[in-house]
Formats: structure tokens, sequence, C-alpha cells
């Protein structure tokens, strides 16, 4: 059984699969080193001398330099590890672009809807558009839970503080957040429920939305009703009615949307977790789906790989400013750009913000950039697209559920129980975590490092995924789970 890994044939560092003890010999690659002190699961060795000042190698790239000379065997953390970043950086476009061999899409069962999306739930949401009215909405879910029937596979308000009070483009952000959820095709039907007086009022909202179907979205103002709880159930059910006329049926794997995210990341997350959702999104794209890759603040110190993988100049230059943007977003506030990993990820194995986004950016496999998507706005290329959004777990979920994601992919090394408005499905790096915790994971991308093949694994990991998007529930779906967190950048009056 592996119990170290050298992931890359230039690194100068290992990782430890399981624990290593004091004077344990291992073999990395053919190298046997022996350890000098103890290594952890999911931290890092020294496979030679380091010199102070010279870079340590992970995935064939620097992931920051020697604090101090550091032996062969030795634990290479954040004790003699520091990162190289330090500011923005010129960017040149050289491309090195992968072709992925097509594949006949497979299906899954799905609910089409007029507009030829395809839905994987079929469900009623309550959308408030301020938060004063979130108990309100709460209220009316629970009133109105009887409508969960037949094809109906769920009723849920989503509450969240915003909708007053901001300015600029802070407000937009809202008011786009809240529209992608409106127009989001897992929803068979939407009340959009009000207050009146906020500055998200629905007038003002219906500007940002756009057209709908009075079919489907149904308004509420609850300052306009004398029973607001009884006007709303009514208006519910008639969305129930027309909801309920939706049924699975078959549709192709290319009317999937899939989001990807990683949080409470260990050292195994960048050796199983991440590489199989890339996996996975390979074949995806194979088969004609789209996949979004979202985190801005884990790209940095990779975000040039990302940038060689897209499919023109001009794209090029949307991922550059995607980074540059998100960096000035850092300056403005006055934060360092590279104050990360955070202190579970550390305590995982994770020393710097190179180390990190290079094992993040692992999710979105080796596809062509076809696209770069603003805060809120919809995905429309088939293929790997980036997403302006923050490194937070609830916010940037919800971002990608935002743009479109029917499902997020959310891979972890510590474990995490919250879900986002779409069916979260967890993926854990390791076994162990997979064993305690199956209340909280899915799926085990632990088993490759106990020896399943990634080309088996991320098979069967895509059946399974298919099989979510035919209904199968989540854990978090199990418990009920669905946060709502928008990104927020401004003034609160």
């Amino acid at each position: 059984m592996v119990n170290f890994i050298k992931i890359h044939p230039d690194d100068n560092v290992g990782v430890a699969i399981r624990p290593i003890a004091k004077g344990e010999t291992v073999d990395a690659g053919g190298v046997q080193v022996t350890a000098l002190e103890e290594i952890k699961a999911g931290h890092k060795m020294a496979l030679a001398p380091i010199k102070k000042g010279e870079n340590v190698i992970k995935y064939g790239h620097a992931i920051g330099s020697a604090q101090a000379d550091i032996a062969a065997g030795e634990w290479v953390h954040v004790q003699n590890l520091r990162t190289n970043l330090n500011d923005k950086l010129e960017y040149t476009y050289s491309p090195a672009l992968r072709n992925i061999s097509p594949e006949k899409p497979q299906t899954f069962q799905g609910y089409v809807r007029p507009d030829g999306k395809v839905g994987v739930r079929n469900e009623l949401w309550i959308i408030p558009t301020v938060g004063c009215v979130n108990g309100i909405a709460q209220i009316i879910a629970r009133e109105a839970q009887e409508l969960v029937k037949g094809s109906i596979d769920g009723l849920y308000a989503f509450a969240h503080p915003y909708g007053c009070s901001q300015l600029s483009e802070d407000h937009k952000m809202t008011q786009k957040a809240l529209a992608g959820l409106v127009n989001h095709p897992n929803a068979g039907g939407v009340l959009v429920l009000g207050l009146g007086c906020e500055n998200n009022n629905i007038g003002e909202f219906q500007k940002v939305l756009g057209e709908t179907d009075p079919r489907r979205v149904k308004f509420l103002n609850c300052q306009d009703a004398d029973d607001e709880v009884a006007a709303a159930v009514g208006l519910l059910r008639e969305l129930a009615e027309y909801a309920g006329g939706f049924q699975r049926e078959a549709c192709p794997a290319d009317k999937l949307v899939i989001g990807l995210k990683c949080g409470g990341s260990d050292g195994l997350s960048g050796i199983s977790a991440n590489p199989l959702v890339g996996a996975f999104s390979d074949i995806l794209v194979a088969q004609g789906g789209t996949s979004i890759l979202t985190e801005v603040p884990e790209m940095f110190g990779a975000e040039t790989i990302l940038m060689n993988r897209c499919k023109d100049e001009a794209t090029f230059e949307k991922t550059v400013a995607l980074i540059n943007n998100f960096k000035d977003y850092f300056i403005r506030y006055g934060q360092e750009i590279y104050e990360n990993p955070s202190p579970g990820n550390k305590a995982g194995g994770i020393s710097t913000l190179e180390d990190k986004s290079l094992g993040c950016t692992q999710k979105g496999g080796s596809a062509t950039v076809m696209d770069v998507l603003a805060y809120g706005d919809p995905v429309k290329a088939h293929g790997l697209n980036l997403l302006q959004a923050p490194g937070n777990d609830l916010v940037a979920s919800t971002a990608l559920a935002v743009s479109g994601a029917q499902i997020v992919l959310f891979t972890t090394g510590r474990g995490t129980p919250f879900g986002c408005p779409v069916p979260t499905v967890k993926i854990s790096s390791n076994t162990p975590l997979y064993e305690r915790k199956r209340g909280w994971i899915d799926f085990n991308a632990g088993a490759f490092v106990d020896g399943t093949p990634m080309e088996e694994l991320s098979r069967t990991f895509y059946d399974y995924i298919l099989s979510v998007a035919s209904g199968e529930h989540t854990t978090g779906e199990n418990h009920g789970v669905r946060d709502l967190a928008i990104f927020k950048d401004g003034v609160t009056l």
C-alpha cells in the first residue's frame, strides 16, 4: 500500500499519504528517503537537500522558497517555507491548449424547460427581494409544504440580509444574484416576495430580471396584502399546478452545467479529490457539457496555467482582468493579496497560496477555457468557464448556482455540512473523512490514494453525478440544507 507520493518528476518534496514515523524510510519515485521527523498525512517531506532561497517544487511548479536550509527527510511547511508571491504581475499569452476527444453524451433524467434549459430538480422557490421578509418567507414555506408531491421535488425559501441600504455596484450585485436564482432551471416555479419600501422593490427588481413567464414566476409585496401568508400560499398553489406538469425525461449530458468548488482543503485535496473533479470536468466537456471554475483568490500562483489554456487572446485578456481586478479588490481594502491559506488548510498540510492554488485549479481539468464570467452573469459558452467570486465556500457556491450550475461539486479534506441553493455533492480527499462523516460526504476520492486508478474512479464518479442529476439526493439535501450567501463589496447605509 502506497504511503508516500512524489506528484511530479521535477518535485523536490513529496506528500505523506499516511503518517510517516521518524526514522521510517519511504520510496519516492525510486528514491529512498528516511524521515528525520514525524510527517503527518497530507504534509510534505524534502526528497533532497534544499538550500535557503531555493524554490520548493510540488506539482512540477514552485510553491514558494526555503527560508532555511532543508535536509532530505525534513518536514517542509510554514516553519521553513514562504510564498514567492508579492505583487500584481504582467502576463503574456503563451497558448498551451489540449484537445479533448469528443464523446457521445450519456443521458440523465431531467426536467426540460420551455427555453431549452434543463433542471435536475423541479422545485418551488421563494426568493425575497429584501432581508426584511426572510421570516415571512420561512413561514410561507412551512405553510405550503403540502404542495411537495408528484413531480414537485421540494419547496424552499432562500433567506439573505440584502436588498436595501446598499449602494451602486453592491446593490446591482444583489439584484443580479437574485435574478440568476429566479431564472434557474432547477426551479419549476418561483414566488418573488417583496416588502414594498425597499431599494430592491419588485418594480426595480423586474428591470434587472427582465421578462418572465407569469405561469412560472409570481410576485407579492407583503405591505400590499392584508394576509401576506395566505396570499403567498395561494400563489404557490398556482405555481405548483404549473410546475407539476413537468416530468423527468431523458436528456443528453451536454445540457449539464456543473460548478466546481473546494473548501476545507488538505494536502491530499490536490492529489485525489481535485484531480478527480478535473477528470470529471474533462469527461463532461468531451460530452458537450459545461463546467464553471471559481474561487479567484485561489487561482493566484497558478493563474498562468489557466491563462495559457484560454481559447484565444480575448479570453486571455478577460482572465488577466479577472485576476488583477480581484487583487485590486484586496488592495482597496488594505488587505494582503496573498493572506492565504487558512488555519485549517495549514493544519491539513497546505503551506502557501501557490501550494493551495496549484491543487485548487486542478478541478478545471485540462480543457480549454472558453469564457470568463463576471459575478452574477449567466453561463453561455459550453465547455470550461471561469467565474468571478471569492474563495468563501458559501459565497462562491452560491455564485456558481446563480450563473446556472444545476449541481455544485465540492471537494474537501476536512469536511463541511453546508449546502448551496442547488444539490451540493461533497467529495472527500481521504478515506478516514469519508468513513467518519457519512452524514456529510457523498463520494470518496480517497479511493485513489488507496489504489483505485483515476480513470476507473472518474468514470464511476461521472455515473454517480448523472444519478444525482436524475434525482438521487445528496447528503445535504437529505438534511434539508440550502444556504444562500451573496457577494458584498460596498457600503451598507
